[in-house]
């Protein structure tokens, strides 16, 4: 009889899925905090970001807190990420933005000083 159960278990749990929230029902998201402060880097749907972001809305946004908790604001000019000068990048010191590297020969710069240890980076603009 136990055997019984057990395969019927096995079959259950294999062939039905089991119900529960998804992560993204379970975050409470409230109304724009306007004069907030973004906190960078900050986890988002088990993710870092490091600048603010363009998720499911028409303008980049970011967290006010360092693990997403439902407090955001959209982004100012003011907000984004700023380039970190001098940065170390393979054997080279940087003191601006580089093309080194770039596939596409984009300029870009790190976000830290240390690109080589970090990998942190985005294009200039």
């Amino acid at each position: 009889m136990a055997l019984h159960v057990g395969l019927l278990l096995l079959w259950v749990c294999r062939f039905h899925r089991v119900v529960g929230a998804d992560y993204e029902e379970t975050i409470i998201h409230f109304p724009e905090v306007k004069d907030g402060k973004c906190f960078f880097p900050f986890h988002y749907k088990n993710e870092i970001f490091y600048d603010c972001i363009k998720f499911r809305t028409k303008h980049k946004w970011c967290s006010l807190n360092e693990t997403y908790q439902g407090y955001w604001k959209y982004c100012s000019e003011d907000d984004f990420a700023k380039c970190v000068f001098p940065f170390w990048y393979r054997h080279m010191i940087y003191r601006e933005c580089t093309e080194d590297g770039d596939a596409f020969g984009k300029k870009w710069c790190s976000l830290t000083q240390h690109y080589n240890k970090d990998k942190i980076w985005k294009y200039c603009d």
